[in-house]
């Protein structure tokens, strides 16, 4: 392994251990205040978890099946949504990001300039995000669910560009995914997910697709910790929802990896669909109701 991967590496094993250390001091000074959320994680909300970092693993995502789940059980208030999936993701995601980074090759500078661009673009973001009122919220995330319903539909029927056979990007063009790859760090403090996005930038670049998996993953498991301590420390999250999503998610995350090596995704894309759409409507809907 090349020494830019590497480091990328080490640095994200101590960015982890230090959000996990963040996250239970936080939480401990909270109790001791009596301020403190004392619900268990809850079986189905680590079954959620299990199963949307699983499907992250494939390329599916995470923020926008898990946003529907809330949406459908009306788990999470709207408003701590984001900060729920950040912090809740983060274990998972840091996993993903050390598979894929040993197993795929990319080029060093392309790698380490994205991943540094998104997490820089998610601290910038995430302090806005967190003193955002519910309605804002809301209608940001009912139109980055009906975006990502769209790019699902454009997965499955084909319109999404194929890809080149390239490595890494050179010149003006990774000053451009580079200037992309901070506006989506932002974004992800939003609740809207970075994987998709990223995968079609990379592919009109002629990338090859399978070298946006370690940049995507990479990038998310830097911001992710970054932003979910943010929230965690303004209180901007569901503490048991993000504790379940974390217990689910990690063996989610090793037995897709490690052990399933193919699926038919289609008619899961599908399923995703509806209900990403379906959730969408409803954060939109009550948008409308906030206002009035």
């Amino acid at each position: 392994m090349q020494l830019a991967p590497m480091l990328l590496l080490a640095a994200l094993g101590v960015l982890g251990l230090w959000f996990v250390v963040r996250w239970w001091l936080i939480e401990r000074a909270r109790r001791a205040a009596g301020q403190g959320d004392t619900r268990r994680p809850s079986l189905d909300d680590c079954a959620a978890g299990f199963v949307t970092d699983f499907f992250d693993v494939l390329g599916i995502g995470n923020f926008a099946p898990t946003t529907a789940y809330f949406k459908l059980r009306g788990r999470v208030a709207d408003e701590n949504i984001p900060g729920t999936l950040n912090a809740g993701h983060s274990v998972a995601v840091i996993l993903e990001a050390f598979i894929f980074i040993s197993a795929v090759a990319v080029d060093p500078l392309t790698l380490v300039t994205m991943i540094a661009a998104a997490a820089f673009g998610a601290w910038s973001g995430v302090g806005v995000v967190a003193r955002l009122p519910r309605r804002s919220i809301q209608v940001g995330m009912g139109v980055a669910l009906l975006i990502a319903a769209s790019l699902f539909v454009a997965k499955n029927t084909g319109l999404l560009p194929g890809g080149g056979d390239a490595l890494g990007l050179h010149g003006g063009v990774l000053v451009f995914a580079v200037a992309v790859s901070y506006v989506l760090g932002a974004l992800m403090m939003l609740g809207i997910g970075l994987y998709a996005p990223c995968l079609i930038m990379v592919s009109l670049l002629g990338m090859n697709p399978l070298a946006a998996f370690p940049i995507m993953m990479g990038s998310c498991a830097f911001l992710m910790p970054i932003g979910g301590e943010r929230f965690v420390r303004a209180g901007r999250y569901d503490r048991s929802a993000a504790l379940a999503l974390t217990i689910g998610g990690i063996p989610g995350v090793l037995i897709a990896a490690l052990i399933v090596k193919s699926l038919p995704l289609v008619w899961l894309r599908w399923l995703v669909v509806t209900v990403v759409l379906y959730a969408s409507v409803q954060m939109l809907r009550s948008a409308v109701r906030e206002s009035r």
